[in-house]
């Protein structure tokens, strides 16, 4: 089962010790999730009027993209938009701050994904099974392909009304990947080249790229792995903070509303041990180099 270690930090700027340190990076790169619970994001006078789903229009977040600083919300006025923009500029501060002082050793690796807001309730949410999170899976991302880097995340369960984000936390990477690695088809030559050229991807899409896709797909669609893998049920409380590397531990959020997320990428070569990444543990199960 996945482990999940507490942390005793209650602010974002608090120092960490270097027993704490170790404790972190060790649970992190194991496939554990490292929890925060008494760590909040507090809002500005104001911010609570974002918390509503009409916020999202028809998408299910809100998104802040790193490169531009261009806010993708259909649902707000000039007002809220600017208000929405300040509110999620903070978050990501603030959790660039927190890996400063809890994963030091990442620091000058990491690289700046999207920031998300999630105002929308996540049971009951109509989806293709594909886009259902709902259902245990590994983070792939279809038109943003890692080349083997990290994903590691950091939620923030910002609810007011006291509702848990409840998780399902399931096998671990190499169990996951054990089960489905056989029957996933490879890439076809070329593929990768021709959909950057194309502009359907972001970057090249390499092997890895492929079966990290692959299994997240198969792991979607099997309704019988859904319900008899191995896993577990976490409720993740309003007021606190975790963080997980999204690639590598199987999970699926069941419910919650009001969420901050900040996605963050990292390159195999900065962890403290590079065999754990989902990289190197593929490579090793099919005997072949995945990221070139």
């Amino acid at each position: 089962m996945i482990d999940i270690i507490s942390l005793p930090i209650s602010d974002w700027n608090q120092r960490c010790t270097a027993a704490e340190q170790e404790l972190a990076i060790d649970a992190l790169e194991r496939g554990g999730v490292l929890l925060f619970p008494q760590l909040g994001f507090p809002l500005h006078d104001g911010e609570d009027r974002l918390l509503s789903p009409a916020i999202a229009g028809k998408s299910k977040n809100v998104s802040l993209d790193p490169a531009s600083g261009t806010l993708r919300a259909s649902g707000v006025d000039e007002a809220e938009h600017t208000r929405l923009q300040g509110l999620m500029t903070r978050f990501v501060l603030a959790t660039r701050t927190l890996l400063g002082n809890v994963l030091p050793r990442y620091a000058p690796g990491l690289q700046q994904g999207r920031t998300s807001f999630r105002p929308v309730e996540v049971a009951g949410r109509p989806t293709s099974w594909r886009k259902d999170d709902t259902r245990l899976h590994v983070d792939g991302f279809p038109s943003s392909p890692t080349q083997g880097r990290r994903i590691l995340r950091v939620f923030t369960n910002i609810n007011p009304h006291g509702q848990m984000r409840r998780w399902r936390l399931g096998d671990s990477f190499e169990g996951v990947a054990r089960r489905f690695l056989s029957s996933l088809p490879g890439p076809v030559w070329g593929a990768g080249r021709f959909l950057e050229w194309a502009g359907i991807t972001k970057g090249r899409r390499t092997a890895y790229d492929h079966f990290m896709l692959q299994l997240h797909d198969r792991m979607k669609a099997d309704g019988a792995y859904q319900s008899e893998a191995p896993q577990s049920v976490h409720e993740f409380r309003p007021g606190s903070t975790w963080i997980v590397f999204t690639d590598q531990v199987s999970h699926a959020a069941m419910q919650g509303q009001y969420a901050l997320e900040q996605t963050f990428y990292l390159p195999v070569g900065c962890m403290r041990d590079p065999s754990l990444a989902p990289l190197r543990v593929l490579e090793r199960l099919l005997h072949r180099e995945l990221a070139r």
